[in-house]
């Protein structure tokens, strides 16, 4: 009883823990507040309907089907992205001419807004079924291309002067010189991309409606005016690009500190 009563009256984490949740109770309060002044549940619920809609939604297999299909597809376009990109980079830093031949292509792909990419791919593709892993992939690939160049550019020559003086070879010179100098850039990929992957993902199911993803889901309450579960999906929506980034960026921090 003592070391509890020291921890919570001790502990700086738990008084930072007090303070967060007394002001999401505080905007809770706010939204309830907007939401019974209002008085009309089609143009804004509170954060009870809301909350009552969600666990309903928790309670379906369609929920949990297609979140794991927009999970699956989203993260399947970062990953290939992220690794085409790398080797895309490794290509244009060591060939001029390749660098100068895709400069227009990721300018031209950074440019094209995603809705534009959602319409291209439902005339080429004939399908949405893998419509969030083309667009997570398009979005992802430039940024992390560039990125990754400008971390190969930016290697200290010094170092390769050295390494070419004591002939050492390719794969320690990318280990011990190219994937330091490059790792801030990676790192700073990754935080970026990963959560414009998901959100772009979702909001091409939700142009494009394939079945059983969240944006096909979010779309359909706004088609027949559920606004609770339009906040519902919201939410999770939410939660889900946070913590997937979250997620994602612990893992690559965590590799790059095992592999200094």
């Amino acid at each position: 009883m003592f070391y509890t009563q020291f921890f919570f009256t001790n502990n700086k984490n738990f008084k930072y823990f007090i303070k967060k949740l007394a002001i999401i109770i505080l905007w809770l309060l706010i939204w309830q507040f907007i939401s019974m002044s209002v008085g009309n549940n089609i143009l804004i619920v509170g954060p009870i309907d809301t909350f009552f809609a969600l666990i309903n939604l928790v309670r379906t297999k369609v929920f949990w089907t297609s979140i794991l299909n927009t999970m699956l597809k989203t993260i399947g376009g970062f990953l290939l992205a992220s690794l085409i990109s790398i080797f895309a980079a490794f290509l244009s830093y060591y060939f001029k001419i390749i660098q100068e031949l895709l400069d227009p292509f990721i300018s031209l792909i950074k440019a094209i807004p995603v809705a534009s990419y959602v319409i291209l791919v439902l005339i080429w593709i004939r399908g949405s079924s893998y419509l969030s892993f083309v667009i997570a992939f398009l979005v992802v690939f430039p940024v992390s291309y560039i990125n990754i160049l400008n971390g190969l550019i930016n290697t200290d020559k010094k170092l390769l002067e050295l390494a070419k003086i004591f002939h050492v070879s390719f794969f320690k010179k990318l280990k011990y010189v190219y994937i330091p100098a490059i790792k801030p850039f990676l790192l700073s990929s990754f935080e970026t991309t990963i959560g414009m992957s998901w959100k772009s993902g979702i909001a091409a199911e939700l142009i494009g409606q394939p079945q059983n993803t969240i944006g096909y889901y979010l779309y359909q309450s706004k088609v027949f005016l559920d606004t609770a579960d339009l906040f519902a999906w919201t939410f999770v929506i939410v939660i889900l690009s946070y913590v997937f980034e979250k997620i994602c960026t612990l893992l690559i921090k965590r590799y790059f500190k095992a592999n200094p």
